[in-house]
């Protein structure tokens, strides 16, 4: 029996418009009258999804989102932290030099700013296109920081081919100390190397008392894995990579075809 339900966004649970569809609402009410725990999971940090908990009308004190890639879980009403991993000072600074050899633009998320430290020359971060309506931006530097202040992720965020020709300039090691996912073309993501949306799930589930083949997500992407990984049904959208939909359960139909109104029809609301 299903017991939580935890959605993807872009290119899972939001349309090409980025709209939640009549039907996936539906199905999401439906859901939730029945006792299941619906939970968004995404990259972006809660008050970038705000107008989609509105919507889902996701508000209770026993609402929760994943946050940040797994990185945090959060009360909806509130903003409660539940459960944060953290990148340190040290880190911020080791990826900095990084992005700096690089020559790749990098931006900081902590749970109230996207800080903006020097970019390369002609090479300005992209990421504020896709951060309009959440978190504010403020230029820093990189050596303003406080020792004990924590960090949420970190974010290369440029033109789609430079990124490749970027990611795999990376030494290795680096991907030992870090968690890292390209969660889209233009956007590669660094976290504590504890976080993923599999990780997150589990926290949110161990405080639930809910266990794994209790679980069904929807996801499309790459840093959609663990957490297909992680769940009992594992669904991967019509429109998902070929990796992903390698590590599903069930194949629903596309974000532009219901594909998560289907799918919870399929496994809860039949």
């Amino acid at each position: 029996m299903i017991k939580l339900i935890a959605l993807d966004l872009d290119g899972t649970l939001l349309n090409s418009q980025k709209k939640i569809s009549k039907a996936n609402k539906a199905a999401i009410h439906s859901a939730i009258k029945k006792g299941v725990k619906v939970v968004l999971c995404t990259g972006r940090p809660l008050m970038g999804i705000k107008q989609y908990v509105d919507e889902l009308q996701l508000l209770d004190a026993e609402d929760f989102s994943i946050t940040y890639n797994g990185g945090l879980v959060q009360r909806n009403h509130n903003s409660e932290v539940l459960s944060q991993k953290t990148l340190s000072y040290e880190d911020i600074q080791a990826i900095y030099t990084l992005s700096q050899k690089l020559e790749v633009p990098m931006n900081i998320l902590d749970l109230n700013y996207v800080y903006e430290p020097a970019y390369p020359v002609d090479r300005p971060s992209l990421y504020p296109s896709l951060q309009s309506a959440s978190l504010p931006f403020i230029k820093c530097d990189i050596d303003s920081f406080k020792e004990n202040q924590r960090f949420n992720k970190v974010v290369f965020c440029t033109e789609a081919k430079f990124l490749d020709q970027t990611i795999s300039k990376i030494p290795a090691d680096f991907y030992q100390r870090f968690s890292t996912m390209k969660s889209r073309p233009l956007l590669f993501e660094i976290m504590h190397p504890e976080v993923n949306k599999g990780s997150g799930i589990a926290q949110l589930c161990n405080l639930l008392n809910i266990t794994s083949d209790q679980v069904m997500v929807c996801g499309d992407e790459e840093n959609d894995l663990a957490m297909l990984e992680y769940a009992g049904v594992a669904v991967a959208m019509a429109n998902a990579s070929e990796q992903v939909k390698k590590a599903a359960t069930f194949i629903t139909k596309s974000n532009d075809e219901d594909g998560v109104a289907y799918a919870i029809q399929h496994y809860v609301n039949e």
